[in-house]
């Protein structure tokens, strides 16, 4: 299928439309996909993507928020709409995931995101009442390096997704891969055992958590004891002894929120 070059770009939609088939087909490879799967598209464009996940034989559900792109869309897939493929014409952000279930029990998200939107679509995603099982991403490198904790330093971002799942660099795309091209690299990420386990399991909510994650990363200077003990001033926290807590799980009381893993975020909860 050929793919029109007419249409350009819009820079307040952040469009950076992919044009290296290695990287198409490093995330076909990542996604994992199967001819039973269901995909999730968000922002295909011209459909560079679109045509490598209709060519594994999985179902494609595209949403687009540019009406020109729904358009264009619409005429170059016309031969695959109401088959196994179709289009929505909105705002991602805007849509209710609750509504996915009556499509799709099962879905990976895939999908080549604006910058600008990276953080709500995570957030979006792996909160949401309706998961997917597996995502991939491909996003400004900078902030996939800081979602892997390259450095080994977390983050709150980093936190916040392991809370999930387990994040996996996949490889970098460089900004000549796209057109136009962006000011910096993008990376795929690859998010799989997508789950709420580390909630259920330790039978935390997930708002709970990430009050205490915010306020250990508060002030990243201080130490996270002294962060977290800014807590026992509110009402819902007045009765916590941080100081306890971390002797009881040998936490070292001069330790900052940059070096706990994951699963120590939630030791301190469940035994809050």
């Amino acid at each position: 299928m050929e793919i029109s070059t007419d249409l350009k770009a819009k820079k307040s939609l952040g469009q950076n439309f992919l044009k290296s088939e290695k990287a198409l087909n490093s995330i076909i490879k990542a996604a994992d996909l199967k001819h039973e799967d269901f995909v999730v598209e968000i922002g295909p464009g011209k459909g560079a993507l679109t045509i490598k996940l209709l060519g594994s034989g999985a179902g494609v559900l595209a949403i687009e928020k540019d009406e020109r792109m729904c358009e264009f869309l619409k005429e170059n897939f016309k031969d695959s709409l109401d088959k196994n493929f179709s289009l929505l014409c909105g705002d991602i952000l805007e849509m209710d995931l609750e509504k996915l279930k009556s499509i799709a029990t099962k879905y990976k998200l895939i999908a080549n995101i604006p910058y600008y939107i990276t953080g709500a679509i995570i957030r979006k995603f792996l909160s949401g009442v309706h998961q997917p099982e597996r995502m991939v991403l491909l996003m400004q490198k900078e902030v996939a390096e800081r979602i892997i904790a390259k450095d080994q330093k977390g983050s709150l971002l980093s936190i916040s997704v392991k809370a999930y799942c387990e994040p996996i660099f996949v490889e970098v795309v460089k900004a000549g891969s796209f057109v136009p091209a962006p000011s910096v690299d993008s990376a795929i990420v690859l998010f799989q055992n997508i789950s709420k386990k580390n909630f259920t399991d330790n039978n935390i909510s997930e708002d709970l958590f990430f009050k205490v994650l915010n306020a250990g990363f508060a002030h990243k200077r201080k130490m996270l004891l002294s962060n977290l003990k800014e807590l026992q001033k509110e009402k819902d926290f007045a009765h916590i002894n941080m100081s306890e807590i971390f002797s009881k799980i040998n936490l070292d009381p001069k330790i900052r929120a940059e070096n706990l893993t994951v699963g120590q975020w939630f030791e301190i909860l469940a035994n809050h």
